[in-house]
Formats: C-alpha cells, sequence, structure tokens
C-alpha cells in the first residue's frame, strides 16, 4: 500500500485495504527463506541424509504440501537450521541471522507462531505446519486462526486495542512505512468498532473471524502462490529423491 497518500484516501477505504499491508513483512521473511537462503550459508558439515520416508508421508498428510515437496523444504530447513548450531532444529538467533534482522517484537512473534511446542526452537515439522498456512489451498480457516494468533501477543485468547497498536506499529517500522499515530490510532479505532460487536474492547476469535469474512482483503497476503509447486519454484533445494508421491 502507498502509505504516502493514505491519509486523504483512508476515510473511503475499508479497514480491510487499511491494515492488509501489515502481513507484507510476514511474506517477505518467507520468501527471503523460500529463495535466499540457500545462498547465505557454507555448511560444510551438513548432511545429505534424508527425512524417513514415514516422516515424510505424515508431514505430507498433515499438510498442503506433497512428499516431494516436503523433501525440498527438508533441505531449506537443514540449510537454515546449522548456520549457527547444526543441530537440526531453528533457533531464533538463526532465523534472525538468515533475515538479516535485528532483534525486534515482530520477528519475535513470527518466531513464537512457529514455535508451536513453545521450547524455543523450530522443528521440522513446526516448519512444515506454518508454510502450510500460506500455501493457496489451505483452509480459510487456518489462515484466519493463524492472523488471530499474530496479534493475541499476551495469548489471552483475544485481540486488546494496545496489542493492535504494538504489532502495527512494529510492523510498520520494521517495513519503513511512513504513518502518523493520529492516522494508527484512527485505523485502530475503526477496527475495534467494526470487529468488537459486544463492546467488551476487545476481540474474541470469532468476531475475528466475521471480521475477516467481511473484509477479505486483510487475508490476501496469506497466501503465497509459488507453494503451491514448491520442487518447480525452488530447484536449487531438489535432491535426487528415493521418495515417490
Amino acid at each position: 500500500m502507498d502509505w504516502t497518500n493514505v491519509s486523504s484516501r483512508s476515510s473511503s477505504l475499508t479497514i480491510g485495504e487499511q491494515i492488509c499491508a501489515v502481513f507484507v513483512p510476514f511474506l517477505v521473511i518467507i520468501d527471503v527463506l523460500c529463495s535466499n537462503v540457500g545462498q547465505c550459508f557454507d555448511c560444510r558439515r551438513l548432511r545429505r541424509s534424508r527425512s524417513p520416508q514415514k516422516c515424510l508421508t505424515r508431514l505430507a498428510h498433515e499438510s498442503q504440501f506433497s512428499i516431494n515437496e516436503v523433501e525440498a523444504l527438508y533441505e531449506l530447513f537443514k540449510k537454515l537450521s546449522c548456520s549457527i548450531i547444526d543441530d537440526g532444529l531453528i533457533h531464533k538467533e538463526e532465523l534472525r541471522l538468515a533475515l538479516f534482522q535485528a532483534p525486534n517484537l515482530f520477528l519475535d512473534r513470527v518466531f513464537d507462531l512457529f514455535d508451536e511446542k513453545k521450547n524455543g526452537v523450530i522443528e521440522f515439522e513446526e516448519f512444515i505446519h506454518a508454510l502450510s498456512v500460506f500455501h493457496p489451498s489451505a483452509p480459510i480457516e487456518e489462515k484466519i486462526d493463524f492472523a488471530f494468533r499474530l496479534y493475541d501477543l499476551r495469548q489471552t485468547g483475544f485481540i486488546e486495542r494496545e496489542e493492535v497498536h504494538q504489532m502495527v506499529a512494529a510492523i510498520l517500522k520494521e517495513s519503513d512505512m511512513m504513518l502518523s499515530d493520529e492516522l494508527l490510532t484512527m485505523i485502530i479505532d475503526k477496527t475495534f468498532a467494526d470487529a468488537d460487536s459486544d463492546r467488551d474492547g476487545k476481540i474474541s476469535k470469532e468476531e475475528w473471524r466475521v471480521y475477516v469474512v467481511k473484509h477479505p482483503s486483510l487475508l490476501k497476503n496469506m497466501t503465497l502462490p509459488y507453494l503451491k509447486d514448491v520442487t518447480t519454484a525452488f530447484p536449487n533445494f531438489i535432491f535426487n529423491t528415493e521418495v515417490e508421491d
């Protein structure tokens, strides 16, 4: 979105159009991970071992990816997980290194969403599960839930005004987008006026679902078209495989 003219147009835009850009940095993160990370690290100790076929089959069943695509993403995962500590796990520092990012709220939140087990590292199956949400064929409910959890910073089951302000401000700063405090407050006020149907000052998961259904543009950046065919989009991560779909 072109924020230079947003103040003059804000009244005519739907709230979904006004804040859908907050997901752009997240999509950039996924894009960098998938397209550039293979050139970032020289992992001479990287093992060319295969993820067990049973594991590949299970993850393909649990996600929107084929078995060969899961195997391709395994090669990407191995490159990420050996950048600092070669232990087959992605640590937060390794994610920051891959993205050339300083510590910030947005990156911390992204890491937390990938870390399903909340043990401070991202395992391969967690990596697949998170990427699968952005697959074109992923159910809309998964995308809605992921977006909700992005804003539920305190993990209370509700989106609160301060959480939205913190997250949007952090994302705008990370994206070098300029937005006045007045306009940011106006956008947040409009969001809560539209979404908080019971007027309790917070947005429940059901209120969020209803709101997103009314404003589908909120989720238009939650889909990465090239994840529909990973083996074609990222041939650098394809090796001779013994696994067939």
